[in-house]
């Protein structure tokens, strides 16, 4: 498996800086593998609310402020090529809401949109309790590691 392709960190909003960069590269290649699949490049990039939402109303029609867009560029069965869009505010803001650190939170839905990427969903109750369980397993597994 070839589960060494790039991942990147870009930067669209300036107040916001990302710990243990390598460290985490390295955990989401191993969930990425545990996962069954291959990466070319994964660009993770954060953002504010409103270009998420710029991208969200423009690529999937929704006019709702979210913490994360997941874009697959790969086809079935081919190594992981994708752009996840994140919003620190959204991150900042549901870290407060369900009383947890940012970086826990972060780390949360970095991993959502990897599971996404392989081939989770979370549009009926059974596929949310699915991903929620999986986001839990790799939480606890990238606590362990990073701590």
């Amino acid at each position: 498996m070839k589960v060494n392709g790039k991942l990147s960190f870009h930067y669209l909003v300036s107040s916001f800086t990302f710990k243990n960069r390598s460290q985490i590269k390295n955990l989401f290649r191993i969930i990425i593998k545990k996962e069954k699949h291959d990466v070319s490049e994964i660009k993770f990039v954060f953002c504010s609310d409103a270009y998420l939402l710029k991208i969200n109303a423009k690529f999937l029609k929704h006019r709702t402020l979210t913490d994360v867009v997941t874009f697959p560029l790969s086809e079935p069965d081919k190594p992981l090529c994708a752009d996840v869009y994140i919003s620190i505010e959204r991150v900042r803001e549901n870290a407060q809401k369900f009383h947890g650190s940012f970086q826990s939170e972060l780390h949360r839905v970095l991993i959502h949109g990897i599971l996404h990427l392989c081939g989770y969903k979370d549009k009926t109750q059974t596929q949310k309790n699915e991903m929620r369980k999986l986001e839990d397993y790799y939480m606890n597994f990238v606590s362990r590691e990073i701590l």
